[in-house]
């Protein structure tokens, strides 16, 4: 095979070659552009040599090949991540994307998953069983990546993070080794990874505590974008006095076109997305509330748990161009408020939004230290996305973000869901992270201590000895 990895012998990729049962892609090969594509349109980075593993004995093969070739690596799992970690220029991508399978196992309620799947997949898997286990809000985001991070959606407030509901994983460190780890097999690195990202090794399979979870009550209700105020006083008051069964979060948007009526097309709003899962006689009785807000719009009803989940899949699909920005909020004080009506009432693109999803619940009642997720007593996750087809509103789009961000800031709690965000440097990580940091960086020396893996919100090793 032609050596076109900086540094490293043609022979040293052909016995590399020689090891791995997937696929391997060099710039020239066939297939190369597209694997390097992550769901960030806006993220163009050409590695010099792509693994595609199939088992974990790829990984292993991947992780040693990086380490004694000094590479700088990056983890793929879905490649969701706004920042596009799941790439980097020159080194090496190791894809889980072929590392994908689903057992569900209905007796104990738990679900084994796959490093390379996606939600949709284990939402499709769990329906069957009336189980699902607490993600995100689109089916196409990759399970391992939004795990590591915290993992926020429609069943937060009943069943907490996503974290939370982690009971295992096996995983390959920097040395090449696999581990287990759960609450008594490594427990320092299952600590660790429950909110501290890709920053320990390579999760190949994840075990999930599942809940019963069938048909859900929900849907978006929308409100004209000058109604901002009101309906977020009302929303703060209201989902936080609200029971766990129900979650909604609040945005500011533009209806970019269908399955929404041809008369709110282009259109700014203040919307709620809602999703119930208690009981379904008490489903009408539990929006009574709601619907007295009089929104314009109201299209709540019986779907699926994984309806829900797809809901907005195809408004997004994989390549549009995206910036983020995010924070921590504790209220939706006046002055927050204020913001938000200004900058929801200039949204630059039809795809670009702003969201605040709540922490309250039982995500709210996990305690601080439990894990490394710091913003437990937090009421909202924010983050505001600029997103657009076209390149050339690139800067439009993050320009937007940026100055929505900078009025908002100062309000915050000062750290973010680092899932939420670009590469914003170590200030902002230690700022999520706040107290939890430092037991992070001990953890890590422990683990990596060459910070062999470090495309991603790093974590530092410990410097002190």
């Amino acid at each position: 095979m032609q050596n076109l990895v900086k540094n490293v012998k043609a022979s040293v990729i052909d016995e590399f070659v020689s090891q791995i049962r997937g696929e391997i892609l060099l710039p020239k090969d066939p297939g190369y552009d597209e694997a390097r594509k992550v769901y960030n349109g806006m993220i163009d980075k050409h590695p010099g040599i792509i693994v595609k593993c199939v088992d974990v004995a790829d990984v292993i093969h991947a992780v040693n090949f990086g380490r004694e070739n000094d590479l700088l690596v990056a983890v793929r799992g879905g490649g969701h991540n706004g920042g596009g970690l799941g790439v980097c220029d020159d080194g090496l991508v190791i894809d889980l994307s072929g590392i994908k399978f689903v057992r569900v196992d209905p007796a104990e309620k738990t679900v084994r998953v796959g490093g390379g799947n996606v939600w949709g997949e284990v939402d499709h898997a769990t329906h069957a069983f009336g189980l699902a286990v607490p993600a995100g809000i689109i089916s196409t985001t990759g399970v391992g990546g939004l795990t590591l991070g915290g993992g926020v959606g429609y069943l937060s407030r009943k069943y907490g993070l996503t974290i939370d509901n982690l009971l295992e994983a096996d995983m390959v460190l920097a040395d090449g080794s696999f581990v287990t780890v759960n609450a008594s097999q490594n427990g320092d690195l299952f600590w660790a990874i429950r909110g501290g990202g890709g920053n320990f090794g390579i999760v190949t399979s994840f075990k999930f505590q599942a809940h019963p979870v069938n048909n859900i009550y929900g849907g978006p209700t929308l409100w004209p974008i000058e109604k901002t105020r009101e309906i977020m006083e009302w929303y703060h008051k209201f989902i936080n006095n609200a029971p766990d069964d129900l979650n909604g979060f609040i945005a500011t948007l533009i209806i970019p076109g269908p399955p929404f009526p041809e008369a709110l097309h282009h259109k700014q709003f203040c919307g709620i997305v809602w999703c119930y899962v208690g009981d379904l006689d008490k489903a009408e009785e539990m929006f009574k509330p709601i619907l007295a807000m009089n929104p314009l719009f109201a299209h709540v009803g019986v779907m699926p748990y994984p309806s829900v989940q797809t809901l907005f899949d195809g408004m997004f699909p994989p390549g549009l161009q995206w910036y983020w920005k995010a924070d921590f909020f504790n209220e939706l004080g006046s002055e927050i408020r204020a913001m938000h009506l200004e900058f929801g009432s200039k949204i630059p693109t039809p795809l670009s939004q702003m969201h605040l999803y709540p922490i309250s619940g039982a995500a709210g009642r996990v305690a601080k230290d439990e894990t490394p997720w710091a913003y437990r007593d937090a009421k909202y996750a924010g983050v505001i996305v600029g997103v657009d087809h076209d390149p050339e509103n690139a800067n439009k789009i993050s320009t937007w973000c940026k100055a929505y961000w900078e009025a908002l800031h100062p309000y915050s709690s000062g750290g973010a869901y680092l899932n939420f965000i670009m590469n914003e440097g170590q200030d902002r990580i230690k700022a999520s992270y706040q107290h939890h940091y430092v037991r992070l960086t001990k953890i890590k020396k422990k683990y990596d201590p060459n910070n062999f893996f470090r495309v991603n919100q790093n974590i530092l090793p410990d410097a002190s000895s």
